[in-house]
């Protein structure tokens, strides 16, 4: 199988471009940022905090969790209910950020992702893909904008959404998230030693995935 592992911080574009490559190249497209979104989310419900970890521990046996892959697409199934949309509203993000510091959460979530990749040739994204979860895939890439163009690209989402949020609010939610993902003493962001980064500050959707095809035609996929 050949895994092409797509790292960054949030709102480099990593889902969409991900899941526009895989299509591109014929592949399956797993965002595993979902699958931590998703835990946060059970946790919410639950009136569990994201940052209690031994709360969010106790949760883990009765969490069913499945991404649904297919080259039409992906959904988040947790306990046989599709919350792909659910786990994309703010609140949830930081959740997602918050949980994925639990070793707990990280171990719970491994072996479910290593199991997608060594199926069939995949493009994964997340924010340890290429450090830890497939440190022997055949190409890494670190997709990162700063923070300003990443909270630019993340309002407008939103508000496309319908979504009624400031711009500034959004920024200060980029940068708390890129401080907890950094920070964290459990598989921190960060590229991996022999990946590829791109900058894709100031560059419209089409002209990144050209730059990640390239890429990607470049180690003979």
């Amino acid at each position: 199988m050949f895994n092409i592992a797509i790292d960054g911080p949030a709102g480099a574009g990593k889902s969409t471009l991900s899941r526009m490559l895989a299509d591109k190249l014929g592949f399956v497209y797993a965002d595993t940022g979902a699958l931590y979104r998703a835990v946060g989310l059970f946790a919410v419900r639950h009136g569990i905090s994201p940052q209690d970890a031994a709360g969010v521990q106790k949760l883990l046996p009765s969490i069913q969790l499945e991404l649904a892959l297919s080259p039409e697409g992906q959904r988040v199934l947790l306990c046989g209910e599709d919350v792909s949309l659910a786990i994309r509203v703010p609140e949830i993000s930081k959740a997602a950020s918050q949980v994925s510091a639990i070793p707990a959460v990280r171990a719970f979530l491994l072996d479910l992702q290593k199991d997608m990749a060594s199926e069939r040739d995949i493009v994964m994204d997340g924010r340890d893909i290429g450090t830890v979860v497939l440190p022997h895939a055949q190409l890494k890439i670190f997709l990162t904008a700063t923070p300003e163009d990443r909270a630019r690209r993340r309002h407008a989402e939103l508000m496309e959404k319908g979504v009624d949020i400031a711009y500034e609010q959004v920024l200060d939610e980029v940068r708390q998230r890129d401080a907890q993902d950094t920070e964290r003493p459990i598989a921190p962001l960060r590229a991996a030693d022999d990946a590829i980064i791109v900058d894709t500050t100031g560059y419209e959707l089409e002209d990144s995935l050209k730059r990640l095809y390239a890429i990607a035609k470049e180690h003979r996929v």
